[in-house]
């Protein structure tokens, strides 16, 4: 899938503009009825995310209610300053905080799998690597200049990036090498970067099941409706010559 980053560069907050015009995205092949996948997404947000990031339409027992969670599990889990379970998923960082800290704004989490794409978060989380330069000492390669520190690192770790030049000096990325290690393999930390992109996947229409199970139900009654009414028609003009 091809899309263009210069337009997706909104959807995450970048110090510089994006260096590059189109890129290649993984498809995270992510399932929002896979209600294991979303509590583990909504553990690594919880944990790894809320700090910066809100989710500010979504309301934590909502998120309890469709992830199969108890209100215990959910106040011991996925509560810790002390929301009240009807409260919407915001952070406690101050936004004069925020753009001291980090150039701007971290944005708001719960329409972003809607305006840039559950490929793009897939990618984007994947994405890292090691940047002396980068006040963060990382950058990404989805998203050139972030201004996103690998808040993962310590699951992924962080790798190196080869890239080469053209002839007009304009690099391009190449491969990822082996840089200082995570915990976890390559193939676990994809799985986590899957879950995550599946929550917000889920948060950013939490009725979508719901909606497309009511399509299907449509649709199905417009098909018997459709056999109907030309059984009658013909029914009706069975005598006409």
């Amino acid at each position: 899938m091809r899309i263009g980053l210069t337009i997706l560069s909104l959807s995450m907050f970048s110090s510089v503009g994006v260096a590059v015009t189109e890129g290649e995205y993984d498809d995270p092949h992510n399932d929002v009825a896979d209600t294991e996948s979303l509590q583990r997404g909504a553990k690594y947000f919880v944990n790894y995310c809320l700090g910066c990031h809100s989710a500010q339409y979504v309301r934590y027992n909502r998120v309890a209610e469709d992830l199969g969670i108890s209100e215990d599990e959910l106040t011991q889990n996925l509560m810790f300053t002390g929301e009240r379970p009807f409260d919407t998923m915001t952070n406690a960082m101050r936004p004069e905080d925020a753009v001291r800290w980090f150039g701007v704004e971290p944005p708001d989490m719960s329409l972003l799998a809607r305006s840039a794409g559950t490929d793009y978060i897939y990618s984007f989380l994947r994405a890292f690597y090691a940047s002396p330069d980068s006040p963060t000492g990382v950058d990404n390669v989805v998203l050139p200049g972030t201004a996103m520190p690998h808040v993962l690192w310590e699951l992924q770790g962080v790798p190196n990036a080869v890239f080469t030049q053209d002839a007009n000096g304009n690099e391009h990325f190449q491969r990822f090498e082996p840089g200082i290690p995570g915990q976890l393999s390559e193939e676990q930390y994809a799985a986590v970067a899957r879950d995550i992109t599946n929550f917000l996947d889920y948060i950013s229409e939490p009725m979508q099941l719901r909606r497309q199970a009511l399509g299907l139900r449509v649709i199905a009654f417009l098909l018997i409706f459709l056999v109907l009414a030309y059984m009658l028609k013909r029914e009706i003009w069975s005598d006409v010559k």
